[in-house]
């Protein structure tokens, strides 16, 4: 593990160094520069942690915890993704009034609002009862949804348009298989804490078991532990990660506000040129330094 993430490491300084050395970049890095630039990348990620994961964790919660059938846990997520057949098309109508970093904010706004909510009913609840939040977490995301591949051309100028999508796609996708991993171990964390002392040794491949919906196998490492135990457990973890998710929502959607929503001007191509240095510099040394001391 310490021998990839060091490999990784190279390689990425590796990549920092071409991309600064060559004139024509594939990535130019001084985009990241500009604040309106990283705010787009980080609502591509948005998605990601306040939607994606859920669409992984809650059928594992429906059918492997709380026991529905396949067929209620697909109607339960029915409540959560049919807005994105609408309301995509409906924020693209709503920029005519409003600027889309404010429909991307204000989206990302509900979307939290929906975790936090979701977040309060504990596992066994009502099926009904979930609908709601479910349904404004839909709704949230939805508005930045329809907005984001727009956004990502707009901040830069028109000739860079295709290494913004490049940059944009690439952030969502990877943004999701991350964020993925990154939910899933912290669900099992807590979930392994929560487990207390009557699960000993064996607390963390119990989580690890729970957080997939195997109770059965994880009830055998540990028979003393009751159902009810188990459920509470990771019950306790799901609410908790859902105020975790939350917090990172609002705090995307008030980078969305103020990065994003810096004016509607695009990051001047004269502007990033002056940043960069030029081919020739690098090729001579001349980083840093005047030409005058050469």
């Amino acid at each position: 593990m310490i021998a990839m993430l060091a490999a990784s490491a190279l390689l990425f300084l590796a990549f920092w160094w071409i991309e600064r050395s060559v004139a024509r970049p594939m990535l130019d890095l001084t985009l990241f520069r500009y604040p309106r630039f990283v705010g787009v990348q980080l609502l591509a990620a948005a998605p990601a942690y306040g939607f994606v994961v859920l669409l992984i964790l809650l059928p594992v919660r429906f059918i492997g915890i709380e026991g529905m059938s396949a067929v209620a846990g697909g109607r339960m997520m029915i409540a959560m993704s049919a807005p994105l057949l609408i309301l995509p098309i409906a924020a693209g109508l709503l920029t005519r009034w409003f600027r889309p970093a404010a429909i991307c904010g204000v989206g990302l706004l509900l979307s939290a609002a929906g975790l936090l909510w979701l977040g309060r009913f504990p596992v066994g609840s009502e099926p009904s009862t979930l609908f709601a939040p479910l349904l404004l977490i839909g709704l949230g995301i939805s508005l930045p949804w329809g907005l984001m591949d727009g956004l990502a051309v707009s901040v830069v100028p028109n000739e860079r348009a295709g290494m913004a999508t490049g940059i944009f796609s690439t952030t969502r996708v990877a943004g999701e298989g991350i964020a993925l991993a990154i939910v899933t171990a912290i669900l099992s964390a807590l979930t392994a804490s929560n487990l207390g002392a009557e699960a000993g040794a064996n607390a963390g491949a119990m989580a690890q078991r729970i957080v997939t919906g195997n109770l059965a196998q994880a009830a055998l490492l540990a028979p003393e532990t009751s159902h009810a135990a188990l459920l509470q457990a990771y019950g306790d973890a799901f609410s908790a990660l859902l105020i975790l998710l939350t917090a990172i929502t609002v705090a995307t959607a008030a980078v969305v506000f103020f990065f994003i929503g810096r004016g509607d001007k695009a990051v001047d191509d004269d502007e990033i040129e002056a940043d960069a240095p030029s081919f020739e510099a690098i090729a001579c040394g001349e980083t840093g330094t005047s030409r005058s001391n050469l």
